[in-house]
């Protein structure tokens, strides 16, 4: 749960910095704000597309990498059984367990379930920690999304003279609060973070409202 949180936070941040200091950079181009609002919703939907695809072949990959070693453990399991019973008990070895008493856990075990607990013990694979593309994607489409949503509601809300300054303002704050957040859920100390995120978070709608004012018609 912890991973799952730390990965929402991340894609929620990234949601934020992306989609606010591109806003900025249109708002301070002088644009209108139909154009400010077409260039905000693109930003969402094309980032949080973009994170679903990268996060589905990412993990698609490590799908099947893990089938690929279920698939071998399997055979080896077939041809060499006492090999592989000499293998897990060496691995209960190395975790303290005298050689006697690891080879009775192994044939134990393996008794039980050898396929499961070569996974488990040797490839270090078991069903809470399976690779799942689809639900990876979609919570990354998702945790972007909810961080790009701010920005855009901002960007809406806000009078068109201000847009580049209301969309600034709620995108640092969102930024310092995911940055607590994110601090939170790894177990660190909040403030470093907060400032570290909000930090860079300011230097990027300052570049970005930079080339819009430089290009800006």
């Amino acid at each position: 749960k912890l991973g799952w949180l730390r990965a929402a936070v991340l894609g929620a941040n990234d949601g934020t910095l992306s989609t606010g200091s591109l806003i900025v950079g249109v708002a301070s181009s002088h644009a209108t704000r139909g154009s400010i609002l077409i260039a905000g919703l693109s930003a969402l939907v094309a980032g949080a597309l973009s994170m679903a695809a990268g996060e589905y072949v990412s993990v698609s990959s490590q799908a099947d990498s893990e089938h690929a070693d279920i698939a071998r453990e399997k055979q080896e399991l077939v041809t060499d059984w006492e090999g592989e019973v000499t293998e897990l008990a060496g691995i209960y070895q190395k975790r303290g367990l005298d050689e006697d008493l690891s080879r009775k856990v192994a044939v134990a075990l393996m008794k039980h379930d050898a396929l499961g607990a070569h996974a488990r013990d040797e490839l270090g694979l078991s069903e809470a920690t399976a690779a799942r593309p689809i639900q990876a994607a979609f919570a990354s489409a998702t945790a972007f999304s909810s961080g790009a949503l701010l920005p855009v509601l901002a960007a809406v809300l806000a009078p068109v003279a201000w847009v580049s300054w209301g969309v600034s303002l709620t995108s640092v704050v969102l930024l310092a609060v995911l940055g607590v957040v994110g601090a939170i859920a790894g177990g660190a100390a909040p403030l470093r973070p907060a400032l570290r995120v909000t930090f860079w978070g300011i230097v990027a709608m300052i570049v970005t409202g930079g080339i819009g004012r430089l290009f800006g018609v």
